[in-house]
């Protein structure tokens, strides 16, 4: 009698659900982190972004669906270097019938991969590992993702728009003040 296998499922589940919150359109998270190599070999290193956030600011990144230039879903409202990598705070248009879509997926916890879309000006490679070192970028374009080609960069939170939250914390200090 051969012996039967047992099959292992695993689940995985967000941290925090971003379905518990409003429906504003504003999300935050990293589209890039520094000093790991992505499913390409690709090592973004700090600093890289430094001179192209100069360059283009917040209103010449755009915000894309899966690296799609006819596919722009809303506007970046801050992108900036931190000691971890390039952290983003976007706006979908909920206006547009793909962001109204991409959002509710975001909810749901079903899409909350971020991905860079740049030019490489300045990168060096590593014999043994294989990797790439990316120093200097030119960052045109991040895009929400089904899957990141680095792992970790995610949305980590789906937030609320500015002035409801502003609102609800007014009215909580009212309430239990």
């Amino acid at each position: 009698m051969k012996p039967r296998l047992a099959t292992i499922y695993e689940r995985k589940f967000l941290a925090e659900p971003l379905s518990a919150v409003d429906a504003g359109g504003v999300f935050e998270g990293y589209a890039s982190l520094f000093g790991l190599a992505d499913l390409g070999k690709d090592v973004v290193m700090p600093g890289a972004f430094v001179d192209s956030l100069k360059k283009r600011g917040v209103r010449d990144v755009r915000l894309l669906w899966q690296h799609d230039p006819a596919q722009p879903i809303g506007r970046w409202i801050l992108i900036e270097e931190d000691r971890r990598g390039l952290r983003v705070r976007g706006k979908l248009n909920l206006a547009v019938e793909r962001a109204r879509e991409i959002h509710a997926l975001m909810r749901d916890g079903a899409v909350d991969g971020l991905s860079i879309g740049f030019r490489v000006e300045r990168a060096r490679a590593e014999r043994p590992t294989g990797l790439r070192r990316l120093e200097k970028l030119d960052l045109w374009e991040i895009s929400v993702v089904t899957f990141p080609m680095l792992p970790d960069a995610r949305v980590e939170s789906v937030k609320e728009a500015p002035k409801l939250a502003a609102s609800i914390r007014k009215a909580a200090v009212r309430l239990f003040s």
